[in-house]
């Protein structure tokens, strides 16, 4: 689930490769809201440590 950030960063660098400068702009906003969105999922979880 963390790498679908990056997979989204990868398909807007490919997209910048062909010139298609508006779908890769898009990959790039959709990539960076699924990484805060994941990070404020990661951060707000509890961790159940039983020592």
């Amino acid at each position: 689930m963390m790498s679908l950030p990056f997979l989204f960063f990868a398909c807007g660098l490919g997209a910048a490769w062909l010139s298609h400068r508006g779908v890769a702009m898009g990959f790039w906003f959709v990539g960076l809201v699924a990484m805060l969105v994941l990070f404020r999922v990661h951060v707000t979880e509890v961790l159940n440590i039983a020592l």
